[in-house]
């Protein structure tokens, strides 16, 4: 199965292996180097993925998760943003760009500006066991939402521009927009509330239709969610599949799952496909293909999963950053 092509929107995937977007640590002041050119082109060698997601991209300096993530926040980024897509364009898979903001996640060390967020609460982000960000954030205001809305907008259209096949909304691992949709975190009392599923995920719907107008309708678009903080008052896997139908109801390709709060790991849990039961959950309830990634460290892992139907497309991502030649059984 896992050398099976798939159809996610109106594009078709030679296979259902994807290398999921890991953090290369490799770009200065946002921009592609050499070194990242060269993790690209190490770890796409062969075509062995159907679908090859690039790391988070920050869609505006205050939205930095570290110092050398990539940017996609200015307009001279495009170029860098080409390079890496045309080789993995070369190298015979189809590229999307992962487009960011850190929210409480972002430090004033490194972004000189103060951090925000759907509240006042700063929790750990993106890499689970590290500090949470000692300065609270601000909460944003609507104008300052609809601000951050225009921001992804722009930089998903430089992903496009770029020469993608589509693009990826980060709302996992306890960044921006998972902290609007955990209600560990997003304690707002507005339109944007984070005691109803209406209120924590109405920026995630502004953003797939003003998205999905500028990258157009062939465009791939996918939506990583961090679909459960399996902590007490968190968000929950029935929150995860009643999101996800109305994420594809708005026009999402690819529902990409992954950890919430609990970043990208599951405290106890080390086996492939840890979180096959939000995965699981989604694929039963929704007409678009459901990526899972988690702890699949060969490709029988992969197989294995898809046939026990937990998703339509496996991902792998720190072995490959580990072993760059791994899965070159599934090479062209």
């Amino acid at each position: 199965m896992i050398r099976d092509s798939i159809k996610v929107g109106h594009h078709i995937l030679k296979n259902r292996m994807v290398k999921a977007p890991i953090h290369s640590e490799t770009c200065v002041d946002g921009r592609v180097t050499a070194e990242t050119e060269k993790h690209y082109e190490d770890r796409t060698r062969g075509g062995r993925f159907g679908l090859v997601v690039v790391e988070h991209s920050y869609v505006r300096k205050d939205g930095m998760a570290s110092p050398t993530q990539l940017s996609s926040s200015r307009d001279s980024d495009i170029d860098g943003l080409k390079r890496i897509c045309e080789i993995i364009h070369r190298n015979g898979s189809k590229a999307i760009l992962q487009i960011n903001h850190a929210g409480c996640g972002a430090s004033r060390d490194f972004t000189g500006m103060e951090p925000v967020s759907s509240s006042d609460i700063s929790v750990t982000c993106g890499w689970p066991g590290s500090k949470p960000n000692p300065e609270k954030p601000r909460p944003l205001t609507r104008n300052e939402i609809q601000a951050l809305e225009e921001s992804y907008i722009k930089a998903a259209e430089r992903g496009m521009k770029a020469g993608y096949d589509g693009i990826n909304l980060h709302s996992a691992h306890a960044y921006m927009l998972n902290q609007f949709f955990s209600p560990l975190i997003n304690k707002r009392t507005d339109e944007y509330n984070g005691y109803t599923l209406e209120g924590r995920t109405r920026i995630h719907l502004e953003l797939i239709r003003g998205i999905r107008q500028v990258i157009g309708d062939k465009a791939l678009f996918a939506l990583r969610l961090g679909g459960c903080d399996y902590a007490t008052g968190g968000s929950t896997i029935e929150d995860a599949v009643w999101a996800c139908k109305r994420f594809e109801e708005a026009g999402v390709d690819l529902l990409d799952i992954s950890g919430g709060t609990c970043c990208f790991v599951r405290k106890g849990h080390t086996y492939p496909g840890y979180f096959g039961d939000i995965s699981e959950a989604v694929k039963k309830e929704v007409n678009i293909p459901v990526l899972l990634t988690g702890g699949v460290k060969k490709v029988e892992d992969a197989e294995r999963l898809l046939q026990e139907e937990k998703a339509d497309m496996i991902g792998v991502g720190r072995i490959i950053t580990s072993d760059v030649s791994w899965g070159m059984e599934l090479a062209d």
